[in-house]
């Protein structure tokens, strides 16, 4: 039993499943009201943790063809509005995609599809893309951590500062790992920003796409502060 379930009433929740019959684009609900409607892909189990499951075929954004069950805040920050933007999240991935990939964690940026963070468990391992500038599609990829295995906890700090700083720090089995310096330049001061965390499956389904093929994560901490 964990020392205080996880409280995901605050946090938007993204979901696989459609809005209704007749729209298909993905629904997006409080926590709250996933957890009541919703336990096909959301679900507080016994202990406390929640349980996210993104299956690889269902609904997505208008954008894309790929689904996620990922928790989301429910509002924007601008790095000028507080000293320190934490995200902090303990999970363990109990299933994986097809492709072995999943964003587990990432700074979203309103309006555009160009968020300067991105965490992804790949194949094992957990790999950061990071875009400096909003204007230059340029990423640059990295690895935090290896050797992170289906059904092993681990530990996901993302640290934003108001002069741009970004950090990422991961924890396995006692192991810990943190990216070297990263750095936003001027072109984010303007725009709003904003953290997620859970599964996001890397992997676009089609009609053939296997009905077993998807993801699930236990989320066991989550907590996002700025201050």
């Amino acid at each position: 039993m964990l020392e205080m379930p996880v409280d995901i009433s605050q946090y938007r929740i993204a979901t696989p499943l459609p809005v209704s019959s007749i729209n298909p684009v993905a629904l997006e609900v409080m926590g709250d009201y996933a957890l009541a409607n919703c336990p096909s892909c959301v679900l507080q189990l016994e202990d406390g943790s929640i349980q996210f499951t993104a299956p690889t075929k269902g609904a997505a954004s208008k954008s894309v063809h790929r689904t996620r069950t990922e928790w989301k805040e429910n509002g924007y920050w601008a790095l000028s509005s507080a000293l320190h933007h934490w995200s902090r999240q303990s999970m363990t991935l109990t299933k994986v995609n097809s492709a072995s990939k999943v964003v587990v964690a990432q700074v979203h940026v309103k309006g555009a599809n160009t968020p300067p963070l991105k965490v992804f468990w790949n194949k094992g391992k957990l790999t950061i893309g990071f875009r400096a500038s909003f204007d230059n599609p340029v990423i640059v990829n990295s690895t935090i951590l290896e050797n992170v295995p289906l059904g092993v906890p681990f530990k996901l700090s993302v640290h934003v500062t108001a002069a741009g700083s970004v950090s990422v720090s991961a924890l396995c089995e006692g192991r810990k790992s943190t990216c070297p310096p990263l750095r936003l330049d001027s072109s984010w001061k303007d725009q709003v920003l904003q953290f997620h965390g859970g599964i996001y499956n890397q992997v676009d389904y089609t009609e053939s796409t296997s009905d077993d093929d998807g993801s699930i994560c236990i989320i066991s901490e989550l907590a996002t502060t700025h201050e």
